[in-house]
């Protein structure tokens, strides 16, 4: 096993050293304290992804607003909607959905 040295040296080798004991039969500690994902950063994930499969079925921010971000503001009219925080916050859930499913989701491997 090659452990790189670099700025994420220790937190590599201890995620090695984990591997390794569990390989052994052993049981280990859960992830390290950097690997770990808060409850903001979990329900924040799993928001991204249900945008990106509400988007990727072929659904709009609206449909993104309504399905995700349960809002009514998908409901209104056309120039209601447009000014809407809801709007700019899908299309912001789109773009980070779209974005985590390319090649975002390499950032977890890493720790945030």
């Amino acid at each position: 096993m090659l452990v790189p040295l670099d700025s994420m040296g220790e937190l590599r080798l201890e995620v090695a050293l984990n591997f390794v004991r569990r390989l052994g039969g052993q049981r280990i500690a859960l992830l390290p304290a950097a690997l770990r994902l808060t409850s903001f950063q979990k329900r924040r994930l799993i928001q991204l992804l249900h945008a990106f499969d509400v988007h990727d079925l072929g659904g709009g921010p609206r449909e993104v607003a309504a399905k995700v971000l349960a809002s009514d503001h998908a409901r209104r009219r056309s120039v209601e909607w447009k000014d809407s925080h809801a709007r700019r916050k899908a299309n912001r859930l789109i773009h980070d959905s779209i974005a985590l499913v390319e090649r975002g989701y390499l950032k977890l491997l890493r720790g945030f």
